[in-house]
């Protein structure tokens, strides 16, 4: 009559996983980012901190790179990319312990403990700690990506199915 179906061109398969895996992937990857974020800020008040929120921050880009494949999570987070979030986490760790050591006395004293205190079970109540978690969450997810990335640029296997 009036409104006539045309079916859907299949796009091309690329590389990576099938149609299912990668539609999946995109539902579920803001999901797992919002999670590692969520895990990450608030370690202070629950089981969690900077490194399992670093670890579900680097499963995200990981399920990207097993659905997509490699090309697709360098164009998010580049290998140089993630060497400088890697070094990045390592520097605001030390710089806060240094901050605790100057206002302080001791290296990573909690001075924003002292400073600007908060009502307990809260957000902001426990001072440098949840910049510390993010310290660490950035070094964790930047170095197990890295990881990955570089054991997925050995192939054991040559195409032909035999050892190399």
């Amino acid at each position: 009559m009036g409104m006539e179906l045309k079916p859907r061109a299949i796009p091309p398969r690329g590389p990576g996983m099938s149609l299912i895996v990668k539609e999946v992937t995109r539902l579920l990857e803001p999901a797992i980012f919002i999670f590692g974020v969520y895990i990450t800020l608030t370690g202070h008040l629950t089981p969690g901190g900077g490194f399992p929120g670093g670890v579900i921050l680097a499963c995200g880009f990981i399920l990207v790179v097993l659905a997509y494949g490699g090309a697709r999570a360098f164009r998010r987070l580049p290998p140089e990319g993630a060497s400088k979030y890697d070094s990045g986490g390592a520097l605001l760790f030390l710089f806060i312990g240094a901050l605790g050591a100057i206002f302080g006395g001791g290296f990573l004293y909690n001075f924003l403990r002292v400073y600007l205190p908060g009502e307990p079970f809260h957000l902001k109540s426990a001072g440098t700690i949840p910049l510390l978690n993010i310290a660490i969450a950035m070094k964790v997810a930047a170095s197990l990506f890295l990881v990955v990335m570089v054991l997925t640029l050995f192939k054991p296997w040559s195409a032909e199915g035999g050892e190399r």
